[in-house]
């Protein structure tokens, strides 16, 4: 079976968590909310095919502990999906040193806000060469004379729709004019 790991794949990315177990991953999620792992759980109805991991991502020893035993648990990870924020610097290079351990090559969606500079991303993120490294910047949504952020649907689908099409960049929604922005 395929190994996911889904950072945040309780909230805005449930529903990408959701459709990697449709497509027969075992997805290992990263999560500090227990309540809404729980119902991911439930909704999915395949609890047997999920890992919960609980944990704040910005816990560093925790989270590198965490990801290497679901790993041992679950076998090599094959996809991450990657909603980090600012604040945890480091969290997403203590992922990929753990997931490039053993596995030859694995995927890397790396989720980004709409503010987000991703060249100088791409630059300052330390990958090894087996990653193959995808950025999905998020935007937001003009409708008539307002604009507003996107919902959780559109960020899962438009996520969804990067790792079927395996853009190296993919935007949801628009980040120009930025005096539009919400």
């Amino acid at each position: 079976m395929k190994h996911a790991l889904v950072v945040g794949g309780t909230g805005m990315l449930s529903n990408v968590s959701l459709w990697l177990l449709a497509k027969e991953y075992h997805v290992s999620i990263v999560a500090r909310n227990s309540g809404r792992m729980k119902k991911l759980i439930e909704k999915s109805g395949m609890k047997s095919n999920v890992t919960p991991i609980m944990v704040d991502y910005k816990n560093y020893d925790e989270l590198q502990k965490k990801v290497h035993s679901t790993i041992e648990q679950n076998g090599d990870i094959d996809i991450v999906v990657a909603w980090i924020h600012s604040d945890a610097p480091d969290a997403l290079e203590i992922i990929a040193k753990e997931v490039s351990i053993n596995k030859n090559q694995w995927e890397l969606f790396h989720v980004l806000g709409s503010s987000s500079d991703l060249s100088k991303i791409k630059r300052e993120v330390r990958m090894t060469e087996r990653c193959l490294y995808y950025q999905v910047q998020l935007g937001f949504v003009i409708e008539g004379a307002n604009s507003r952020w996107l919902t959780n649907k559109e960020i899962s689908d438009g996520i969804i729709e990067a790792i079927k099409k395996k853009k190296k960049i993919l935007t949801i929604g628009q980040i120009e004019p930025w005096d539009k922005h919400p």
